[in-house]
């Protein structure tokens, strides 16, 4: 069995120029992410975890460390289209329908992985998110909720191996954000795909994710992991249960460890 990471980060620091000095957002940050694994980012505002998603994603460079998914560097992958981004806006085009939105990084990204994009079927996504109905509305005529499902199926639709993910439901209503995420589960649970997920919800962190990495104030450094032991797949009922409960006190008590330090 291969045991070698997909992605790699190594003792990875940056920082930022500010007005009133620098900004440290990393400092020594480290961890290994499995191909097919679902690991989720958690922490304080302004702790780096957007930074650090940035930076495995290629849009942003180090200042010290090093990066290294499927052994090639982070702007490899994203020339060579394994990246896909779901970002806390849909931004979805105004002027086309739900269907042309979702089709719309296939056809801009031809060099998209060519056998993950064409089992990757649009209508069949949108219609398992609920939304076949609405192939041809536009985004004007959708909820907030609709229109994070749509961007949700567009990054999918695309074929990319690795989605970054980056508070995307953020948002939402609290009602609507629990469905959207038992609507990823499921069209993840079926793409084989690798995600890093950026939430502030410790129950979104513990639902979707079979590690959760915890991180201390600024500078963002990761203070724990925590393994995510619920069987899957997994169903909403779950949130009732001792395990899913425990698994929440770990997380909020690592939380409070890196606010105070």
């Amino acid at each position: 069995m291969n045991t070698t990471p997909l992605i790699s980060v190594s003792d990875v620091a940056k920082s930022f120029a500010h007005q009133r000095g620098v900004v440290h957002a990393l400092a020594g940050c480290s961890l290994d992410i499995a191909s097919g694994e679902f690991v989720t980012l958690i922490g304080p505002s302004g702790c780096g975890k957007s930074t650090l998603l940035r930076i495995i994603g290629g849009l942003l460079d180090t200042d010290r460390g090093k990066v290294v998914v499927g052994q090639r560097t982070p702007r490899e992958n994203r020339a060579q289209k394994r990246f896909g981004l779901v970002p806390q806006s849909p931004a979805l085009m105004p002027w086309l329908s739900v269907i042309d939105n979702v089709r719309l990084l296939q056809q801009v990204n031809r060099r998209a992985d060519s056998e993950s994009a064409k089992s990757a079927d649009p209508v069949a996504l949108l219609r398992s998110v609920g939304l076949e109905p609405f192939l041809h509305s536009y985004p004007k005529q959708l909820s907030g909720g609709m229109q994070q499902r749509v961007a949700l199926v567009r990054a999918f639709a695309l074929g990319a191996p690795i989605l970054l993910m980056d508070e995307p439901f953020a948002s939402l209503d609290e009602i609507t954000r629990s469905s959207m995420r038992y609507q990823l589960l499921d069209i993840w649970e079926r793409s084989g795909k690798t995600v890093i997920f950026v939430t502030h919800s410790i129950a979104e962190a513990v639902m979707l994710s079979d590690r959760v990495l915890v991180f201390g104030g600024r500078p963002g450094r990761i203070i724990e992991t925590v393994p995510i032991t619920l069987a899957r797949p997994r169903v909403e009922t779950m949130e009732d249960s001792p395990e899913f409960v425990e698994h929440a006190r770990v997380i909020r008590a690592a939380l409070r460890r890196g606010w105070k330090q």
